[in-house]
């Protein structure tokens, strides 16, 4: 259990909560949302006392382990990975570490004969003699093999890191566990991996997450950070988008009746009354929203960017021609041997554990680099427009502002036109005036779609697309590639857009691509094709 008592804070003046009074409970998985800049990190910060709050205080009973998801990759560098994961559990790693030292002396006093008697006992009490094996059992569901295991962390690629220091916060069975964009880097069967262990977790979870899939599946509460408060709704991310569509619809429909909007609240809760993430929160749920009354539920004054992506020209049916082309990067064999075939009205899905083989392809398709062998041909009427990995190159010394920028990628130059088109994107006022090299993450993401759309391509490349933006901003791309008459090839995490757009998977793995034609729901469970998959990432023929 944690819980906030009249937490408030400040930043330069600017009040970013005020009288927080909030309490997370044991057995729940708490989704912490908000737009961007609402403070979800903050809030996590308050909350592990890494930083202090202007006002009020966080209670965490005695002897209760709070453990936090560590955003720094290199801080552990010169550890070993087995190392590494202890740490995340202070108490053991420093009975360890003393115990170890105690026991490598050939001649102790009697005091240090007493202390290590201590040590023992502490150490038991602590899983000590399963420490190693817990740790080893964490890293073996996120994907980091054996091998790695007794690395230094300055030995392992980024993604690897961050799975490392995810295990580090899981490990040693914390009473709260805080974690702030935990499917950030992973695969997604990774993020399955760490689904199920959620869903099975007896403690307090809070967490901060983009990634829809992953708060309807593991979440029992969402906690929406909106008006400087935080508002606890029970039940899911698609329940709390839900309920305030709901809320606004029902606010703006003057002319109906009470009882009418009763009623339309009544149909919107048996719809989600039963609809649980954990078995065990289904009648808590139930009974807590039977009490929902109108004056419960609000609005969100959430704003959701305009993302429509319009055709220049139909494609032809000649699209995209793969032949035999293979890529290795130092060794690291990234595309084997890929034949295929693109047409006119795909939406393909690129999947595979190594994020830097889908890159690759994508760099490929867009010419900039060259496979090792084999060739592409494009078709004389495909139009492209492509959103890149990495966006730097649009942003790095570059001093002009918004307006000016956007406007080197259309056709009208007008600057009503150009203004009209960033405040559809969000863009409004004083920020169409911001030099676009201290763009936040976020808002640069949307620069770059503003730039595709003004392309009107027929065929449009995404690598990483949900990158850096708000669950609104997501919301509003899944619409536009659902909508998209085009083709469309992306390389993405996100499985709710996966499974909302794409009617066709390519994974690469080690051994070859599979090219299957069906929905990503079809593909996962298709068991036999699942574990040949398998096999070829273990480097059989199977």
């Amino acid at each position: 259990m944690i819980a906030a008592s009249d937490i408030s804070l400040s930043f330069s003046g600017k009040k970013l909560f005020e009288d927080v009074n909030i309490k997370f409970t044991e057995g729940n998985c708490y989704g912490i949302i908000g737009a961007n800049g609402a403070g979800k990190s903050t809030f996590l910060k308050i909350l592990s006392k890494e930083i202090e709050a202007t006002a009020g205080e966080i209670i965490i009973p005695k002897n209760q382990r709070v453990a936090v998801l560590k955003q720094n990759h290199f801080e552990y560098n010169d550890s070993s990975v087995i190392d590494t994961l202890i740490m995340g559990h202070s108490r053991l790693y420093k009975t360890t570490k003393e115990r170890n030292e105690l026991h490598e002396k050939e001649h102790l006093t009697d005091e240090e004969g007493m202390r290590i008697g201590d040590l023992e006992v502490e150490f038991a009490e602590l899983n000590g003699y399963e420490a190693e094996a817990e740790a080893a059992t964490l890293l073996k569901g996120l994907g980091i093999n054996d091998e790695l295991h007794v690395k230094k962390m300055k030995e392992l690629n980024d993604n690897d890191k961050v799975k490392v220091l995810l295990a580090q916060a899981l490990f040693g069975n914390p009473d709260v566990l805080l974690l702030d964009e935990p499917t950030n880097h992973l695969d997604i069967t990774s993020i399955h991996w760490l689904e199920e262990f959620l869903l099975n977790y007896k403690n307090t979870v809070i967490v901060v997450s983009h990634d829809r899939h992953f708060l309807n599946k593991v979440c029992s509460h969402i906690v929406d950070i909106d008006f400087q408060k935080l508002t606890l709704f029970v039940g899911n991310y698609d329940f709390w988008k839900e309920s305030s569509e709901l809320a606004l619809k029902l606010k703006s429909d003057q002319n109906k009746k009470k009882e009418d909007k009763i009623k339309d609240l009544q149909s919107f809760i048996q719809r989600f009354s039963s609809n649980a993430s954990k078995a065990s929160q289904a009648t808590a749920r139930k009974k807590q929203l039977d009490k929902l009354t109108l004056e419960d539920i609000r609005p969100s004054t959430r704003k959701y960017p305009y993302i429509k992506f319009d055709q220049q020209r139909e494609v032809g049916n000649d699209l995209l021609f793969v032949e035999g082309i293979n890529k290795s990067i130092e060794g690291d064999v990234l595309i084997n041997n890929m034949h295929t075939t693109i047409n006119k009205g795909d939406k393909i899905a690129l999947l595979g554990k190594n994020d830097s083989a889908k890159t690759a392809f994508f760099q490929i398709l867009n010419e900039e680099i060259k496979p090792d062998s084999g060739h592409i041909k494009w078709g004389g009427t495909t139009i492209k427009a492509y959103l890149p990995k990495n966006n730097a190159s649009f942003f790095e010394h570059v001093e002009l502002n918004l307006v000016d920028w956007l406007r080197q990628f259309s056709e009208e130059k007008g600057e009503e036109f150009i203004r009209s088109f960033l405040g559809r994107m969000l863009f409004t006022g004083e920020d169409t005036q911001k030099k676009v090299n201290v763009l936040s993450g976020g808002e640069k993401m949307r620069c770059i779609l503003s730039m595709m759309m003004l392309k009107k391509a027929n065929v449009v490349l995404f690598d990483g697309p949900t990158d850096h933006l708000d669950l609104e901003s997501i919301s509003s791309l899944n619409t536009a590639i659902s909508s998209f008459p085009g083709t469309v090839i992306m390389a993405t995490h996100d499985q709710n857009l996966i499974e909302s757009t794409a009617n066709r998977i390519i994974e690469f793995t080690p051994e070859g691509v599979i090219d299957q034609t069906s929905p990503y729901e079809e593909y996962i469970n298709n068991k036999d094709l699942q574990k040949k998959i398998a096999s070829m990432y273990e480097g059989k023929n199977g």
